[in-house]
């Protein structure tokens, strides 16, 4: 889980993701599971570093954005009994989002975090 320079992966949730999270029950502990199997490829790759990844007993969808798979960033949560897949609109959306977030700084990562747009939830030291 970390690469071959020794950093670690980082995961992240968002402000709305975690608001959506906790409205379906889905815990950080599970969040951090999910994230080691989608680094091992159980996951749908959707491409242009977004992922789709089961969570909630199969209940719910995420959608994960990889910043070259240096951090990943739960961003999007629906459940299944309420729309079969993202739109393509959406998708593109999503793909345009994870190249902004290749370009984010450590700083800028800092501040997303210390405004509260994003929560760290776990690295592959802590996680359970």
């Amino acid at each position: 889980m970390a690469d071959q320079a020794g950093k670690s992966d980082r995961v992240f949730k968002t402000a709305w993701f975690s608001k959506a999270a906790r409205k379906a029950h889905i815990a950080d502990d599970e969040l951090c599971s999910a994230i080691r199997q989608v680094m091992l490829g159980q996951a749908d790759d959707l491409g242009g570093g977004v992922f789709k990844k089961r969570l909630g007993k199969n209940l719910y969808r995420s959608i994960v954005l990889a910043r070259g798979r240096q951090f990943w960033v739960y961003e999007y949560l629906f459940a299944k009994k309420d729309r079969a897949n993202i739109g393509e609109d959406e998708l593109d959306g999503f793909r345009q989002l994870a190249k902004v977030y290749t370009q984010l700084s450590a700083q800028q990562v800092d501040r997303l975090l210390r405004e509260k747009d994003w929560f760290e939830i776990c690295t592959p030291g802590r996680m359970p």
